[in-house]
């Protein structure tokens, strides 16, 4: 992982810190490759040093090669102590945002001589611009999201409740590969799926109900995250026109992401089309938003977003109208940004099944 520290390293110099702290699970593991619950990684620029605790000695000795690996007893502060005190770091670089007010002054009052220093968003940065590695495990996840639609599509039809349908998608990705979901699984039918992020409920699925199906798959710690809208039975002509409007906007969206774009500019591609059909006031949320070990991280595609699109980030592209009461839709993609364009992992069908 020396290339990415390298990188990270380039990021921190406008800090002058001799040292960085970070508690993120998401960084830990882009830093280290390791992928136990509990750890803590300090950064210099020379090494690498990945602390944590004798439940992962043999996992973390396979997994973080790269690292030093120092195995902390009871108190994890006190071995960090040492090793600020035994490389000489006087200005230790944090992240505010994953710290708790406790922890800084635990912090404080164990390294008193040290200044430490709140640093935002730096490996986040490094980490917006995939390697061709990370995209081939997320075409993997994406692919276990697409055989699972493929699945639950054949497999779902009236009768059955919201819950019975995540729990579907659940068993079949882990069965495909998946070390479980990306998070918690929205599966909103009928007026429920005006709600942008109804995770599944006991309600029974019935005949002219449209379905909001947003899930993903984990593999090898990076997250897949697709959207589709079916129907069952038979849907009305407003409800097709709704599903219209939002696939218009997120194939116009597909094909107008390139590198050099801003968040903000590949937003206004999709939601001028939405707001020319009359559903403005109906797509409440962003266009979409970086993927990676996180299932939401940077960039964002979104109206305040000033992020500038890079070859190799992968972000989601998911329009949705969604009318209190009636219903909703969204479809979504995960996809590659390219120099001229982008294309996508997730490869399921977006013309509208009608189960």
């Amino acid at each position: 992982m020396k290339h990415r520290r390298d990188k990270v390293w380039l990021q921190l110099a406008s800090y002058e810190v001799d040292g960085f702290l970070t508690f993120s699970p998401e960084n830990r593991r882009y830093m280290t490759g390791f992928s136990g619950s509990s750890g803590y990684v300090v950064i210099t620029a020379q090494e690498t040093l990945l602390l944590t605790d004798s439940r992962y000695a043999e996992q973390s000795a396979y997994e973080a090669k790269e690292s030093t690996v120092h195995l902390h007893a009871a108190k994890w502060m006190t071995s960090l102590a040492d090793y600020i005190a035994d490389k000489k770091i006087r200005r230790l670089g944090f992240e505010p945002e994953s710290v708790s007010f406790a922890t800084y002054q635990q912090l404080a009052k164990t390294i008193p001589h040290v200044v430490l220093v709140p640093v935002v968003n730096v490996i986040e940065n490094v980490r917006m611009v995939k390697e061709d590695s990370e995209i081939a495990t997320m075409k993997i996840a994406a692919e276990i999201a697409d055989a699972a639609f493929t699945h639950v599509t054949q497999w779902l039809q009236k009768g059955v409740t919201e819950r019975d349908v995540a729990l579907e998608l659940l068993v079949f990705m882990q069965k495909q590969g998946a070390t479980g979901v990306s998070f918690d699984t929205i599966v909103a039918s009928g007026e429920r799926s005006s709600m942008p992020h109804g995770v599944a409920s006991d309600r029974v699925i019935q005949t002219g109900d449209l379905i909001t199906l947003d899930f993903g798959a984990r593999y090898n710690g990076y997250a897949s995250d697709m959207t589709r809208t079916v129907g069952i039975g038979e849907v009305s002509s407003r409800q097709r026109e709704i599903y219209d409007v939002v696939y218009k906007a997120q194939t116009t969206a597909l094909s107008a992401i390139h590198a050099g774009m801003t968040g903000q500019e590949a937003d206004t591609v999709a939601r001028d089309v939405i707001v020319h059909a009359g559903y403005g006031e109906n797509f409440g949320h962003s266009l979409g938003h970086g993927l990676g070990l996180a299932v939401h991280e940077a960039p964002r595609l979104a109206q305040q977003s000033q992020d500038v699109l890079q070859e190799g980030m992968v972000v989601t592209v998911e329009p949705g109208v969604y009318v209190s009461g009636f219903c909703g839709v969204r479809i979504e993609d995960d996809i590659v940004v390219t120099k001229n364009g982008s294309y996508c992992l997730t490869q399921s069908t977006k013309d509208l099944l009608i189960l």
